[in-house]
Order: C-alpha cells, then sequence, then structure tokens
C-alpha cells in the first residue's frame, strides 16, 4: 500500500510527496481509514512505529477539506518535549497546505504566555498542549473550543503516571463530545487506560500494533557489570563506535552530570540534556545532537518518549530502567522506521532481579555479553539475585547518607529539606518551560488593558 491509495486531497499529497513519505507504517495504514471515517479510536502501538503522521495526516486533511474559523483540533501531549516534536512535524506537513498549529507548554516569559495567548485567540487550527499549561490558559477565559472538531490523546499512558488524569478531564469536559471525534494513542493498554477510554470516548475502533515489544532492528545485549566497572565500559564501547550517534540514558541526573564530565575530559565529542537545563539550552542540544554536530549525548528519561531523532546507532543504558515499558521507549529510540541499531544495557547485581522481570515482560532473553578483560572479572548474571542486607551495614547511600539517616518519617511529620539529613525532594521531567510554535514566534500581542 502506498499513501495516495488513500483518499487525501492534492495538497496532501503533494505535502507527502515533499517529505518522501512514500509507503505507511502498519499503525499508519490500519489507523488513517478509521480516521477518515470519522469514528473514535483507541490504538495501541510501540514508539517509533509512526503513530504521530497516523493521526496528523488525516486531520490535516480534514482541515484542507472543511476549514472553518476557531480552533479545529486538541492535541494533549504529557512533555514539552513531545509537544515540539508533533509541531515540527506539522510543519513539514503543512507546507503545501493552509493549515496553522501552535504549541502550548509551561515557562515563566511573559512574552511567551503572550505569544501563546495571542495563538489561541486567533484560532490556530491545531493547538498541540500539555494538559496543565492549557488549564491555565483556560481560566483567563478567552479559550473558545466551541468548533474543535478532532481531540486526540497521545502517549496517554505517560500522562496518567504523571497524574494528569484529573487536568486531562477538565480539558475533555470543555469540549463537546457529540460534535468530535477522540482519538487515544497508548504504548501500553492497562486497565486505567481502557477506563479513561470508556469515559471520552464513543463506540471506538480499537487497534493494537506490537505491544511493549522491541523493534526487530534492534540488536539487544546487556553487560553484568560493578558501578566501578561502568565508565570503563562506556569508554571501550564508544571507542568501537567512533563517529557514530549515541544516546546514553541514566535515570539520575547526577549520574548524567557526572558521566557527561568524564566522558569530555577522556575527549568525547558529547553533550548532556536533563530537566534542570534552561529550555533555550535543551533546544540547542538536541539541534546539534541532530545535525550531528555532536556524536553523544547523555540523557534522562525526558528524551526516552516523543523525540524522534532519525538515525540514531545505539542506545546505552547506563542504568536498568524501572520497568519494561521505559526499556522499550529507551532502546526505541534506535531502529526507526525498519532501520537497524543496538541497545545495550549494564546492569549491576542490585538491578539484576528488575532486569529479569523486563525480560519476562518482553518475552524474550537479552544476551549477555562478557566485558573487556582489562576491566577485571564482571558479576554473573542473577535475575533471582536480591541485594543483601548485613546487620549493621552503614554503607553509605548515593547522597552519602548513613543507613541511620534514612530512618522513616513519623506519620504526620513532612519532609523538610532544610533539616539535617534530609535532602531536596527530586525535581520531575514533566510539564515545564518550552518555546511557542515558529509560525507564532513573531506575532505581537494586542495590548490588553493591563490585565
Amino acid at each position: 500500500m502506498k499513501f495516495y491509495d488513500f483518499d487525501f486531497t492534492d495538497e496532501m499529497l503533494d505535502s507527502l510527496e515533499s517529505m518522501r513519505f512514500e509507503t505507511p507504517t502498519p499503525v499508519q495504514e490500519q489507523t488513517i481509514p478509521v480516521i477518515m471515517t470519522g469514528r473514535d479510536l483507541i490504538a495501541c502501538a510501540q514508539t517509533g512505529t509512526g503513530k504521530t503522521a497516523a493521526y496528523l495526516l488525516p486531520i490535516i486533511d480534514d482541515i484542507v477539506r472543511s476549514p472553518h474559523e476557531g480552533i479545529d483540533t486538541v492535541i494533549l501531549v504529557p512533555t514539552r518535549e513531545l509537544a515540539i516534536q508533533i509541531d515540527q512535524q506539522m510543519e513539514g506537513f503543512g507546507y503545501f497546505v493552509p493549515v496553522s498549529s501552535t504549541a502550548i507548554y509551561g515557562g515563566s516569559d511573559s512574552g511567551e504566555w503572550s505569544r501563546q495567548r495571542t495563538a489561541l485567540t486567533e484560532g490556530a487550527d491545531i493547538v498541540i498542549t500539555t494538559p496543565g499549561r492549557m488549564l491555565q490558559h483556560i481560566s483567563m477565559g478567552y479559550v473558545d473550543f466551541s468548533h474543535v472538531t478532532h481531540l486526540v490523546l497521545d502517549e496517554a499512558d505517560r500522562m496518567l503516571d504523571m497524574g494528569f488524569y484529573d487536568d486531562i478531564m477538565q480539558v475533555v469536559k470543555l469540549i463537546d463530545k457529540e460534535k468530535r471525534q477522540t482519538l487515544l494513542f497508548s504504548a501500553t493498554m492497562p486497565p486505567k487506560i481502557r477506563d479513561l477510554a470508556k469515559t471520552i470516548l464513543k463506540d471506538p475502533e480499537e487497534i493494537s500494533i506490537a505491544i511493549a515489544k522491541p523493534a526487530e532492528g534492534i540488536r539487544q545485549v546487556a553487560y553484568p557489570i560493578y558501578e566501578t566497572q561502568k565508565i570503563g565500559l562506556v569508554t571501550s564501547i564508544l571507542k568501537q563506535h567512533v563517529g557514530q550517534s549515541i544516546i546514553i540514558f541514566s535515570s539520575r541526573k547526577q549520574s548524567v552530570r557526572d558521566l557527561g564530565r568524564t566522558l569530555k575530559s577522556k575527549g568525547f565529542n558529547s553533550d548532556i540534556i536533563y530537566s534542570d537545563l534552561e529550555q533555550v539550552e535543551r533546544e540547542e542540544v538536541l539541534r546539534r545532537f541532530r545535525n550531528r554536530s555532536i556524536d553523544i549525548l547523555v540523557a534522562t528519561d525526558i528524551l526516552a518518549r516523543g523525540i524522534d531523532i532519525p538515525d540514531i546507532d545505539m542506545v546505552i543504558n547506563y542504568d536498568v530502567p524501572r520497568d519494561a515499558d521505559d526499556y522499550v521507549h529507551r532502546i526505541g529510540r534506535t531502529a526507526r522506521a525498519a532501520s537497524k541499531g543496538e541497545a545495550a544495557t549494564l546492569i549491576v547485581p542490585a538491578e539484576m532481579r528488575s532486569f529479569g522481570r523486563i525480560e519476562s515482560l518482553i518475552g524474550q532473553s537479552v544476551e549477555k555479553l562478557a566485558l573487556p578483560s582489562e576491566l577485571g572479572e564482571a558479576p554473573a548474571y542473577d535475575p533471582n539475585l536480591r541485594e543483601p542486607k548485613k546487620n549493621g551495614d552503614h554503607r553509605k547511600s548515593s547522597h552519602g547518607a548513613g543507613k541511620r539517616d534514612m530512618q522513616p518519617r513519623r506519620k504526620g511529620e513532612h519532609h523538610n529539606p532544610n533539616k539535617p539529613g534530609n535532602h531536596p525532594l527530586p525535581k520531575t521531567e514533566g510539564d515545564v518551560k518550552a518555546a511557542p510554535h515558529k509560525k507564532y514566534r513573531n506575532f505581537k500581542p494586542r495590548k490588553d488593558n493591563g490585565q
């Protein structure tokens, strides 16, 4: 099947031809005809399968056929990074069609807020937004959803994991259920997603494609290892892949910073990205990584979803992801669109049990490789291993606190980061700052009489 087999307008086909889109992916082939009929849809597809284009293309085509005033489509996403990614795809698809879009997400810059307000009040056709930021604009009284005909929830499972259920429902209730077509896309289909679908969808078509399984083009390997051997192994791997595009994931921001400094000191062409960086810094790092100005990007899980960077050759998990879903999304940054890639995971003894659960959930055993001989003996892989506990064990935690500093708080006692022995609560990778869509970047808002 080819894209011209869909009943798209000539303008839409021109856009696809300019972007060299010829053959739809399985999720596109199955979902686009359903969306074009106007029926609600719940689709379960793994990362990297082309699900964004699966809903954008028929929505753009519908707007071209039936243009109207005001906002036509609202796309809810969990993070600003995904909002930016979708908006960039919109810019490409919309080159030959008269369809406007804007991305709405958090930030404290007043000029950014004004530009977002302008985009909303002047009626961008497609609004890509995080739930929390949209509610802030809605509370100001100028957001009009009366013309919305499409509502999309992208990475719905991630939004629920991040605690956005109430925010989602507040937004959804403002969009007429009888007038809208609702499309729900999710990488996994836990019971909470099905409950949400029953609440907001009308007699939906259900499509499932490769639920929570790594892409076939990824060669997965793992290294049982001690913590002190990690830097040596990463250095060895990178020397074998000079000039290739590589992402190294870590769950901890401190590990990202430390590893980033170490790699630069060793002369690797690398940089880091994590949530504490300013928006402009993050965009610049991603721009340089996309255009191959840097080869190696050390990142937190902020990059595991929603960021579509082509031709990534390898993913290294510096630590074991918390669950199978995160594992699939991390390694899914490589081998996209039927290409080939490699993913390596470093497993310390305390994480072997967790990795064993991941292997069980993805339904396959990952090949275990031996360390280079110069790194010394590695631990034996045992997925049933539990971290040993010893009486009187006062080994330091990763924050430098001894065991007696880690006693549980009494009932009613709140965390105090200023109290000796306590540490600041960690920041999340959530709904925070980002920049407005390029189509609205230069708009100057009308004066609002000081309100």
